[in-house]
């Protein structure tokens, strides 16, 4: 659920309580003093709570009811868009202490009204749990599911506007859980489902500002110099344990790229890097990653530990052959850097080479 903004009325009663303490010496205070304030001060705020939940949800079914009426009159007359600067302007003169009466917004409540038909479609799919900001971000997913998946992610995490739109502009909601994998064979249903909603397919990586034809360790180090928009990436739980991981083995020395530790599941999540199309051979370090750690590092509580190898390009076919043969949990995903088209308005590293060598000339 998304978390009420802070008020002056908590920092009155924190205030207060500090008074209270202060005078505490010259007043003596009863010895349930202090129980009974945090009792009353967590029904405050529950109440408020309540309250801003209560007054959200009254002011998008407001917003939806506005909009369908729009709606209506758009389909039965004259109502284009030239019609609502006008009743935007006679509305906020109408309610001059409401806001949210710009010609944008009524645009925005017609939008509304025309994805959720059902006003009681609002409540049954949280719609009205949500800011009326985040709705207006939803409103450019046009799959029904999408949208609905995008709401439970809100309420579930919290998520502010700016991931939302992150996530909307990047498709999470089609690439979620959509790694090819082998955990339906080598782990319970119950630990497979929630291992495979840990993948994506592709993992956009264009924030790294890298292109393409650097190595996977330039990649690798990219990600985690910029370790806050790579697990953003990654998913929600995600932890970086560490990059080049070492691991000594019988006296062999073998560094795993980057190690995470999923704190929802409770499950190290082992990655590897590698550029170009994928390998059988790739799966044969990664699986023995796997089971270094999950004979070393994994505690009893912890769930199996998988793997996830990144490629830039794959044959699902050929990743379905070495999957089976696999003995250890492990996926397989593209990472996507720039989009081709930028990468191709980029100058390579031999034209920028010639060109420095020309400005020294």
């Amino acid at each position: 659920m998304i978390a009420p903004a802070v008020h002056t009325e908590d920092v009155h009663i924190v205030t207060l309580w500090d008074h209270s303490r202060v005078m505490a010496d010259d007043h003596p205070l009863p010895s349930d003093y202090i129980e009974t304030f945090e009792l009353i001060s967590i029904q405050v705020r529950t109440a408020r709570s309540r309250v801003q939940l209560a007054a959200n949800a009254q002011l998008i079914h407001l917003y939806w009811f506005i909009g369908s009426v729009l709606l209506d009159r758009s389909a039965r007359g004259r109502w284009g868009s030239g019609v609502l600067p006008r009743l935007a302007d006679d509305l906020r003169r109408a309610f001059p202490d409401v806001k949210g009466f710009s010609a944008t917004n009524l645009k925005y409540m017609r939008q509304l009204a025309a994805a959720w038909p059902e006003q009681s479609s609002l409540g049954q799919q949280a719609v009205d749990q949500l800011p009326w900001g985040h709705v207006t971000v939803l409103l450019s997913v046009r799959d029904a599911d999408d949208r609905r998946w995008y709401i439970d992610q809100c309420l579930r995490h919290s998520w502010s506007r700016t991931t939302l739109q992150h996530t909307i502009r990047n498709r999470l909601a089609g690439r979620k859980g959509a790694a090819t994998t082998n955990f339906g064979r080598l782990l319970d249903p119950d630990s497979a489902d929630l291992a495979q909603q840990l993948t994506r397919d592709p993992y956009v990586l264009d924030f790294l500002a890298v292109d393409g034809d650097r190595d996977e360790r330039a990649v690798e180090s990219a990600m985690v110099d910029r370790i806050a928009d790579t697990l953003r990436e990654l998913g929600t739980g995600f932890a970086f344990v560490g990059r080049q991981v070492h691991l000594e083995v019988d006296g062999n020395d073998f560094f795993i790229d980057l190690l995470f530790f999923h704190v929802e599941q409770l499950r190290y999540v082992v990655v590897k890097l590698k550029r170009g199309d994928f390998r059988p051979e790739y799966l044969g370090q990664l699986s023995f990653y796997v089971a270094v750690i999950d004979d070393r590092l994994r505690l009893p509580p912890h769930a199996e530990t998988v793997g996830l190898l990144l490629v830039t390009g794959k044959s699902d076919a050929v990743v379905r052959y070495a999957l089976g043969s696999s003995a250890a949990p492990v996926g397989v995903a593209r990472y996507d850097l720039l989009p081709p088209d930028l990468q191709r308005a980029l100058p390579s590293e031999a034209d920028l080479r010639r060109a420095l060598d020309g400005c020294g000339a």
